[in-house]
């Protein structure tokens, strides 16, 4: 309990010695405003929804693959069935490593979602370290990502402001 009331009186006699401006932004209403990313993010689902068909599809494939082993097994040999369940696993594993490839942490989806999205992001920082500036504020906070802020009262967010600089019209009370 000391500790609690020792790290208020801190912060309110750092706070009244040294007055800090800060604002905050949301990021996804920023962004969700913005028509280059709206269309960047359709471009990406148009890619994921192809390529997650064509997963279900391969995948299908080996479903198939291995029903029909189930059907044909009892006519095999030992050896055949090894064989037919090896080119089974194959082929799984095939589709796996073609999903990794395309939606795994490094993967085409993610690159490019880097060259479709760092571009605007890094606009929108730009304009935020710009607006900040010339405002004099020492913190903008991203509302959006997180629990970064327990509480901000609207008269601090400055979205529409860097919607504004960055050419977006927005109608009063868009948030």
């Amino acid at each position: 309990m000391k500790k609690i009331i020792t790290a208020v009186a801190v912060l309110f006699l750092t706070t009244t010695t040294y007055a800090q401006k800060f604002a905050f932004v949301d990021m996804d209403y920023i962004l969700g405003k913005m028509p280059t990313y709206t269309e960047a993010q359709k471009q990406l689902d148009k890619i994921a929804d192809g390529w997650q068909k064509e997963v279900e599809s391969k995948m299908k494939g080996v479903d198939d693959m291995y029903k029909q082993f189930q059907a044909e097994q009892v006519l095999m040999t030992e050896p055949m069935k090894q064989q037919k369940i090896k080119e089974i696993e194959t082929k799984e594993k095939e589709v796996k490593e073609f999903q990794k490839a395309k939606f795994g942490p490094s993967g085409e989806l993610f690159k490019k979602r880097q060259e479709l999205v760092k571009p605007i992001q890094d606009k929108i920082y730009n304009e935020v370290q710009k607006y900040a500036i010339a405002k004099g504020l020492d913190f903008i906070f991203d509302r959006s990502s997180g629990p970064t802020m327990l509480y901000a009262g609207d008269r601090y967010n400055k979205s529409d402001d860097i919607l504004s600089a960055l050419g977006i019209t927005v109608k009063p009370g868009g948030n």
